[in-house]
């Protein structure tokens, strides 16, 4: 059996990053796989990439690390970058859309936000319609869409089982019903620095199955959640004198979005 950590949405807070990654390695699993938003919001931005490419065997671009590689304007933005470097911007800005998986015999795709785009939000409550377009193939995502190359898109890449995201700071599976398939999953992973469910515990997701199986055999997701210290990770906040403090200490206590 092959487990797999799936941890998103960092987003600086290297404190959170710490504790996941402790709890990762006494569950004694080796590979971590990122789906993006590395900066933005917490303190320690650099320390987070440096820590990401160390420990992950992939990582995906999230709408923050393509977003601090844009102009910026706001005191937030204009503190994150130079505390990030150049090597680092380039390094964000040149992350992959998606990855695909095979275990159990189901096809797992992973991206950040949506099939559509990281700047495109597909939340909890959303609608049929949208979740299933998480698993339609698009340009990004390097698949054939049009007709005419559908029995190769199915080749290369058959139609997603499951689906796996982050960027919406809210974890969830779900099962999904449509007409090709007998049943679809669609799972958020939920947010290591930035927890927005009202529960102020870094959060990340584990999926557990059978590589390379020629047949479907037993598969599961888990939703972690890890309690650190939430305190350091404000005071670190002030000590680096970052901007919009208050934000992030609310969001850092409450465990929900300002």
């Amino acid at each position: 059996m092959a487990k797999i950590a799936l941890i998103s949405d960092i987003h600086g807070n290297f404190t959170a990053l710490e504790a996941v990654r402790k709890d990762i390695n006494k569950r004694r699993i080796q590979r971590v796989i990122c789906l993006g938003d590395l900066v933005g919001k917490g303190p320690q931005p650099a320390e987070c990439v440096d820590r990401v490419r160390e420990l992950c065997e992939i990582t995906l671009q999230g709408n923050w690390d393509d977003g601090i590689n844009q102009p910026q304007t706001k005191d937030t933005g204009l503190w994150q970058r130079e505390a990030l470097g150049e090597s680092r911007l380039d390094y964000l800005k040149n992350l992959p859309f998606s990855t695909d998986l095979y275990l159990s015999g189901k096809w797992i795709r992973l991206f950040h936000a949506s099939a559509k785009s990281v700047y495109h939000r597909v939340p909890r409550k959303a609608s049929r319609k949208e979740k299933l377009a998480m698993f339609h193939h698009t340009k990004l995502t390097g698949q054939p869409t049009d007709a005419e190359h559908a029995e190769v898109a199915a080749a290369v890449a058959p139609t997603p089982d499951i689906v796996g995201y982050g960027d919406i700071h809210l974890p969830f599976v779900q099962t999904l019903k449509n007409k090709q398939k007998k049943g679809l999953i669609l799972f958020n992973v939920g947010s290591v620095g930035a927890p927005y469910d009202g529960i102020p515990h870094a959060c990340y997701a584990i999926i557990d199955g059978t590589e390379n199986a020629a047949k479907e055999e037993s598969f599961s997701i888990q939703i972690v959640r890890v309690p650190y210290d939430v305190e350091e990770a404000i005071l670190t906040a002030e000590k680096l004198g970052m901007p919009d403090i208050h934000r992030f200490r609310y969001e850092m206590t409450h465990g929900l979005e300002r």
